[in-house]
Order: structure tokens, then C-alpha cells, then sequence
């Protein structure tokens, strides 16, 4: 074992400062949230709420799971999680296969092709255009269709799928397998860390998007819960708009005169934030293999 000099100690001490520091300010805000919607909304609005609830308090977390929007944005955007994130993995990988085979024709213009879209797009209006003339405006499959492709993903794919040793299509193909064949049966099964971590990486888009269902979407009853969060945060009346939303509200009125509209706006962020946050540690020991695939082939 190397004996650590003077310097390397300094080095280290550094290094462990920084990173906690660091660790410290990526986290606290974080925390800080999570401190307020467990704190009284009334206390909340003196202020000084720093690292524990100073009146401790589960009716931000009570209106919330009282209100059927909340709810119902919740199911919806699990529901777009879960069917965007399947469908987008299969079929990335289903296109990036077709682009890793050497005897596509023109494979190289359809590279070409797409990489152009990472680049430029049509803009909002044209795309909104398209969307409604798809007639996918205002349904819940205007969050899933779009995005059934991503190029950056297809890229990721490719590259993993061209450094798959030849000889197992080979053999698949001496056994029978046609291209469907192999790629259910060897490709997919061989490429567990990227799929990991690509469906990872989609599954967080699609928790955290609210922007497109903002814009393609009127039907209250389809707005996930990060849509109707970016709402409430913008609202200045989150209480009433609870109030009026629930038809037993007259029976909570007691409990909403001891909240505010910060201390439910933290605790409808908590709802919405948590469970995309317990997925990471299920795939974290991919994301080194699944991540840097790209980078190991161009």
C-alpha cells in the first residue's frame, strides 16, 4: 500500500470538502421542500423553515390526497410512464437493430436523415398542426405516439448492438432464426444493461413532461400530475380551486384555513417527485455499462 504524502492528504481533505459541499447543495433544496409540506401551512407563511417542520402537520398531504384531480393525475401519469416508456424502448430498439445491419441499403442516408432532426424541427405551430391533424389532439395517446422514437436513444442502441460479437447472429440464423427471430430471442436478452438504462432515462421524460400535455391537451381529467403541479404553482388561489374541486369541502374547510399555498404546492411536488425517485436504485449498477456504450463505438 502506497504511503500518502503531505500533498495527497491536502488533495483528499479538498476533494471530500468540495464533494460534500456539493452534496449538501443538491440536496437541500430537495429537503427543504419535503420540511414545509409536512409543516403547517399557516406557520409556513412566517417563514424560517429551514431543516425540521416547526409545527408539524399531515393536512397538506390530507387535502391533497382528498382532492380526485390530484389523484387522477397520478394514475394518468403512471399510466403514460409505464405504456410510453414500454413502447418507446421497443421500439427504438426495433429501429436501431434495422440501422446496425450492414446489408441495409442506404443505411448511411437514413443515418444521415436522422440525425438531421436532432437539429432542426418544424417548430410548435406545425407540430401542433400535425398533432391535430392527426387527430391525436386532446387524447392520452398524444403523449405516447410522438415519442415512440428517440434518435439519440436509436444511437445508444446501435452502437451496443454493433458491438455484439457476429458470430451469435450466425449461429441463430444456422438454427433457423430469422431477423425477428434473433433479435427477440438473442439481440434483447444480451442487452439488458442499455435497455435498463434507456428505459430509465424515458421513464423520467415522461414523469416529468408537462409541457406538451399543456399545450395538446384541454381534457382536465387527462392532465398528468406534473401538468397540474406546474398549474398549481402558478396559481395564486390553490385553496379555492381545492375548495370548489371538492364536493365535501365544505366538511375540510377547518383544515384548509390551516394551510397555504406553499406549504400544499411542496406537498403536491413530494407526490409527484418520490416515486420516480425509488426507481434510480433499481437500475443504478447499469447506468456505467448502459451510458457509455455510446462512447466506446462511433
Amino acid at each position: 500500500m502506497l504511503k500518502m504524502t503531505t500533498g495527497d492528504r491536502v488533495m483528499s481533505i479538498t476533494i471530500y470538502i468540495v464533494l460534500t459541499i456539493l452534496a449538501f447543495v443538491t440536496f437541500y433544496p430537495f429537503w427543504n421542500a419535503l420540511v414545509i409540506s409536512f409543516n403547517s401551512g399557516i406557520d409556513t407563511m412566517k417563514g424560517g423553515i429551514t431543516f425540521w417542520p416547526r409545527v408539524f402537520s399531515l393536512d397538506n398531504y390530507e387535502i391533497v390526497f382528498q382532492d380526485s384531480r390530484i389523484l387522477n393525475g397520478f394514475f394518468i401519469s403512471i399510466l403514460r410512464t409505464v405504456i410510453g416508456t414500454a413502447t418507446a424502448v421497443m421500439f427504438t430498439a426495433i429501429f436501431a437493430y434495422g440501422m446496425s445491419r450492414k446489408e441495409l441499403i442506404g443505411r448511411d442516408y437514413y443515418m444521415i436523415f436522422c440525425v438531421v432532426t436532432m437539429f432542426f424541427s418544424g417548430g410548435l405551430i406545425p407540430t401542433f398542426l400535425l398533432i391535430r391533424g392527426l387527430g391525436l389532439f386532446n387524447t392520452f395517446w398524444v403523449m405516447i405516439i410522438p415519442g415512440l422514437v428517440s434518435v439519440w436513444n436509436m444511437i445508444i442502441f446501435r452502437t451496443f448492438f454493433q458491438g455484439l460479437p457476429a458470430g451469435l447472429e450466425e449461429s441463430a440464423k444456422v438454427d433457423g432464426c430469422g431477423y425477428w427471430g434473433t433479435f427477440f430471442r438473442i439481440i434483447l436478452p444480451l442487452s439488458g444493461p442499455v435497455i435498463a438504462t434507456l428505459s430509465l432515462f424515458t421513464a423520467v421524460y415522461h414523469w416529468n413532461d408537462w409541457f406538451s400535455p399543456s399545450i395538446y391537451i384541454s381534457d382536465q381529467k387527462l392532465l398528468p400530475i406534473q401538468t397540474m403541479l406546474q398549474q398549481i404553482l402558478s396559481s395564486n388561489i390553490m385553496t379555492e380551486q381545492m375548495a370548489q374541486a371538492d364536493s365535501t369541502a365544505a366538511a375540510h374547510m377547518q383544515k384548509l384555513k390551516s394551510v397555504s399555498t406553499k406549504s400544499l404546492s411542496m406537498a403536491t411536488m413530494m407526490v409527484a417527485t418520490i416515486p420516480i425517485i425509488c426507481v434510480y436504485p433499481f437500475v443504478q449498477k447499469y447506468f456505467v455499462k448502459g451510458v457509455l456504450v455510446g462512447s466506446l463505438k462511433g
